[in-house]
């Protein structure tokens, strides 16, 4: 066979070059933007969240600590479209005005108590054995036993007798406290003297019925019947002045306005 005739059997190869001509504009930059767009959103909402006040930063920590239960505790379901807990919670601005103005209204209180204690003759001499004041709990008062050696001031000796200028300021007292809102504690105290009386009863007995005494009569005077939270008898476990145990000025019952804030507390503990 000739020459020419091998070279026409052979197989012709055709090769193609791809030639790469938009090798620079992949999808890579896509998904870099994607990455820059993220990061900017979480630095504006890191920037938000760190201008909000404590009450919002605690919302925001409860939501995503537990999303779920975080809605349940404010009375909301996943669905039902109510507004956002961050705002249905009260800052503390409104807070400090409602616990202002209760305190402007205990104070007011505690001022029409002390004029109309200073109308009623039978006790400007007992002026001295009357203190009111102003505590973390709320509006205190407190008739206290003297200690010239007169005897009881405010009951018969040894007895939860009321003396009868001891009735005109628990009215006195009662007609104002039952205008509030507040709940009342009415506490019993005594020195460290034993009881000398009846056998079996003790100063644990005598101040709890000295303070139920002093309930009874200001529920008969203005108290609601759901106001007065506790009646205490304490003894001789708080004493006034506790260097001097057997000091008659020990012996006092205590009424107690609470603010709203001790209340809550109180009813839960």
């Amino acid at each position: 066979m000739s020459e020419n005739g091998e070279n026409s059997n052979r197989p012709i190869i055709v090769v193609k070059k791809k030639k790469n001509v938009h090798g620079g504009h992949g999808g890579a930059w896509k998904v870099a933007y994607a990455d820059f767009v993220t990061a900017m959103m979480a630095f504006f909402l890191v920037m938000w969240l760190v201008s909000q006040s404590d009450e919002v930063k605690q919302s925001v920590q409860g939501y995503f600590q537990d999303p779920v239960g975080f809605l349940k505790s404010k009375g909301q379901g996943l669905h039902d479209g109510d507004s956002s807990p961050i705002q249905s919670k009260p800052g503390k601005s409104v807070l400090s005005q409602r616990l202002q103005q209760e305190r402007e209204m205990l104070l007011n209180a505690s001022h029409n108590i002390e004029v109309a204690i200073e109308n009623i003759p039978e006790l400007k001499g007992f002026k001295d054995n009357i203190d009111i004041e102003m505590t973390p709990e709320g509006l205190r008062i407190q008739l206290i036993e003297s200690d010239n050696g007169d005897g009881s001031v405010f009951f018969d000796l040894g007895s939860a007798r009321l003396k009868s200028h001891t009735s005109l300021l628990l009215t006195a007292i009662a007609s104002e406290l039952g205008k509030l809102e507040n709940s009342i504690v009415i506490e019993g105290h005594t020195d460290s003297k034993p009881y000398s009386g009846t056998y079996g009863y003790s100063n644990w007995e005598l101040s709890t019925d000295r303070a139920n005494s002093a309930r009874k009569l200001m529920a008969s005077a203005g108290l609601r019947s759901d106001q007065v939270m506790e009646v205490r008898g304490n003894a001789d476990r708080f004493l006034r002045y506790p260097e001097h145990p057997e000091d008659p000025r020990n012996r006092r019952v205590v009424i107690i306005v609470l603010n709203d804030e001790v209340a809550v507390h109180f009813r839960s503990g």
